[in-house]
C-alpha cells in the first residue's frame, strides 16, 4: 500500500527514523500518518514530520494486521530455499523509496548450500543506494531475519559489498517504471 492514513498509535512502539537508523519509541495516542506499507513494515510520519519506519512485528500498534508468507514453496531442497530466499527478500523495501530491495538492484548475490548435518547454509551479498545509508544495517537485518526464518536454511551471511557500486542502471525495468525513470 502506498498513500496516506492517519493513525493514532494503540500503544508505545519502537521506531527507526529515517534516514540515520536511529532507534527511539513512540508513545501510545501519537498521531502518525502511514506513507507506505510495503513488505510488511510501515513509513510514517510523526506529528513533528520526521518520517520513521515501524516494523511489521508491530502492526497492531497501528490496528494492522502483521504480514504473513503464504506463497512460498514448500520443501527445503537448495531450489525451494533459493526460491524462497529470493520470494522473501522481494519483501523488504527501502523505506524512502517503493520498490522491493531486489528490483532495485541491492541483491548481488543469493547461494545456497546443503549442509552435511542437515539444512541450508544461505549466503547474501548485497549493497546499498549509497555507501553511509544509514538504514544499511537495518536493510541488512531485515534479509538476515527473513531468510533465517525460512524452512531449510540453517546458517545466513548477508554480506554488505560497494564494489560494484550501486547505480540507477542496475534497477529492474519495472522500478525504473515505477518510479518514473523510464
Amino acid at each position: 500500500m502506498y498513500g496516506r492514513e492517519n493513525i493514532v498509535l494503540q500503544r508505545d512502539v519502537n521506531i527507526v527514523q529515517i534516514p540515520d537508523g536511529t532507534p527511539s519509541t513512540l508513545p501510545q495516542g501519537h498521531v502518525i500518518t502511514l506513507f507506505q506499507s510495503l513488505g510488511g513494515n510501515f513509513t510514517v510520519t510523526t506529528e513533528r514530520g520526521y518520517m520513521v519506519r515501524i516494523a511489521g512485528a508491530d502492526a497492531d500498534a497501528l490496528g494492522k494486521e502483521p504480514p504473513s508468507l503464504s506463497h512460498l514453496e514448500s520443501g527445503d531442497d537448495r531450489e525451494a530455499v533459493e526460491n524462497n530466499c529470493w520470494e522473501v527478500m522481494r519483501t523488504i523495501f527501502d523505506p524512502e523509496i517503493p520498490v522491493n530491495i531486489v528490483d532495485l538492484g541491492l541483491i548481488y548475490h543469493c547461494g545456497v548450500s546443503p549442509l552435511p548435518e542437515g539444512g541450508n547454509a544461505v549466503h547474501v551479498i548485497m549493497t546499498l543506494t549509497a555507501p553511509a545509508c544509514g538504514m544499511g544495517p537495518i536493510l541488512q537485518h531485515d534479509v538476515e531475519l527473513g531468510v533465517r526464518n525460512l524452512p531449510g536454511v540453517t546458517k545466513v551471511a548477508v554480506e554488505v559489498v560497494f564494489d560494484p557500486p550501486w547505480s540507477r542502471d542496475m534497477m529492474s525495468e519495472a522500478a525504473k517504471l515505477q518510479l518514473g525513470l523510464i
